[in-house]
Formats: C-alpha cells, structure tokens, sequence
C-alpha cells in the first residue's frame, strides 16, 4: 500500500527557507563607505564652514546692528531696526526702500529673461553642434571662446563696442538703415537693461550648449532610428523623445545659471555702474556697504539677497523633482 505523497504548503516552504547570510554583512559594508565617505568630506566641509559659513554668520550679525565701515568693532546691537522700523509715524528700513524693491524687481526680471534666452539658444546651439559634419570640433572649440573670456573683459568689451560715440554697434546699425542716430544702449533706461541682459546671453550660452551637448551625446540612437523608420517628423521626435532625455542636464544647467544671475554683479556694474534702471540686489547691496560706508544696512541687504536666493533655489529643487516624478 503506497503512501500519498503531499507537497508542503508555501508557508512551510518560506518557514523551512533559511535567511539570507549576507544581510548583517551588506549593512556592515554600506555602514564602512558611509564612513569612509564621511571622511573624505569632513576636509572640504570645514573648508566650506571657514570660507563660507563663518562670514555668513557675521553678516546676518553686522544686519542686526549699526556696524560703519570704519568701526565695526564698536557696532550697538539695533534689533531689526535695518529691515523694518516704525518712528514717529513713519517706516523706515530696507524693506520700505522703494530702490531695493527696484533692485529686487531688476534682479529677477534679468534672471527670468536671461536663463530663459540661454536655455532655448544653448538646445539649439547643442543640437546644431550635435550634427556631424566637416569641422565640427573646430566649430565646437570656437563656440566656447565667450565662456572662457573672463567676465570682466567680455563686458568691458561690449562696452565699447555699444558705446553711443565710437561704437561699432551704431555704426552697423546705422549702416544697414536700422538706426538713423546712435543709440546710448548702456545709458538710456529703456535699452540699459537688454543691452546686459544681451551681453550676460552671449556669453553664457557655451555653458548651457555644453551640458546639453554632453546629454545628447549619452542618448541612445536606437530610438531615432525607430522613429525614422515609422516615418515620424523631427520636430515630433525632439518634443517626445529628444527633450524629455535632456530634461535632467537642462535642469543642472538651469540652477547653475539660476545662481549666477540671480547674484550678478560684475557685468552689469562695469557696464551701467550704478543706475537705477539696472541696479541689481548685489549692485545695491555693494553701493550701502562700502560708497555709504553702512556695514549694518548693507548687512541687511546681503542676508536679504541670500534669503530669495535660497528661496528661489528651494522652490526650483522642488519643482524639478517633481517634473522628474523623483519621490520626496
């Protein structure tokens, strides 16, 4: 008489199963890199705290008091007096000063229009460059000559050559029939700020197109050729397949150059110094410090320009991970 044969349940087959050996040791090798790692930061990070960290924490203090540029050992601890105070039925401080919201406004309308412009011409610069043809690394060295230029130089470049007198932009200009007089393109209000936000585009676009060009180099060709073979347009194909692949490198270049011209101060002040159609946050913050001589003013200004660039940089982080479905 045979004996039935009976399988055993999956609880008993997951019961019977013994555990994996190597759980305790891959937690005890991801504890040893994180350690290691740890140390290998601890150097850059109290360089970070001493360069960084530390004049930062004196500025918000110099923002509370009534620090001079020529005491600031003798400064009297003020309150918010710097931001915001109420006297004699007046307000007075930084954020009642039409001129800082002035330069806050310019400083935000250059970073929206200049990182947008880069952000289109430096697709199109990397798609172009993306293209095979003869020369094509000549033409790539070439198109990063702007970026390598230091700031300073390109601006005091295009200041002449946009200067109203000798110029050589009027004189184009006004050669082709475009212009009958000559133009102060730095000095009059309605064109000092596109003339930066021109210059700051000419010379960032390298930086933008290079990154894109890197993404466009990475991505696999096996999906355009399926496209080429369903007959689908181009412009189709960089919309569905071409710019949701970038998306990550046109996000690093965005924040990059987000902080850039969200702190821009060289540029513009060599080619407009002080005006007011112009003025940046960095501009104004400059001008209290150090022509008004006002280190707790300026202070106030500085922690200020920090705080809507960290708030800027939160809210784009923010958006980013989302647009990439990257979870919290």
């Amino acid at each position: 008489m045979s004996t039935p044969v009976t399988e055993p349940t999956p609880q008993a087959v997951r019961t019977a199963t013994p555990p994996p050996q190597g759980g305790y040791r891959s937690t005890k090798v991801r504890r040893q890199r994180v350690r290691a790692a740890w140390l290998f930061l601890a150097p850059m990070l109290v360089a970070l705290a001493l360069v960084a960290g530390w004049p930062l924490l004196r500025t918000f203090y110099f923002s509370f008091t009534d620090a001079s540029l020529s005491d600031t050992a003798g400064a009297a601890f003020i309150g918010i007096e710097n931001y915001l105070v109420y006297d004699d039925g007046v307000w007075y401080g930084l954020l009642t000063d039409p001129v800082w919201w002035t330069s806050v406004w310019n400083t935000l309308y250059f970073s929206a229009v200049s990182v947008s412009l880069e952000v289109v011409f430096g697709v199109i610069v990397a798609l172009l460059l993306n293209v095979e043809f003869k020369g094509r690394m000549l033409v790539r060295a070439a198109v990063l000559i702007p970026w390598a230029i230091p700031t300073i130089v390109s601006a005091k470049m295009w200041a002449w050559m946009l200067n109203d007198q000798f110029g050589i932009i009027n004189h184009l200009l006004m050669a082709i029939g475009i212009i009958d007089t000559p133009i102060a393109w730095t000095a009059s209000a309605s064109y000092s700020m596109w003339a930066v936000i021109m210059v700051d585009v000419w010379k960032t676009i390298p930086f933008v197109a290079l990154l894109v060009l890197a993404a466009l180099q990475m991505l696999p060709k096996d999906c355009y050729e399926a496209a080429e073979v369903d007959g689908i347009h181009p412009v189709k194909v960089f919309f569905r397949v071409t710019l949701p692949l970038i998306t990550p490198a046109l996000l690093v270049a965005v924040i990059f150059r987000l902080l850039d011209a969200l702190r821009v101060f060289d540029v513009i002040y060599v080619l407009t110094s002080n005006s007011t159609s112009t003025m940046t946050m960095s501009i104004y913050a400059r001008q209290q410090l150090v022509e008004f001589q006002d280190v707790g003013y300026g202070s106030a200004a500085s922690t200020m320009l920090f705080l809507i660039i960290a708030l800027a940089v939160v809210i784009y982080l923010y958006l980013g991970r989302r647009q990439l479905g990257v979870d919290q």
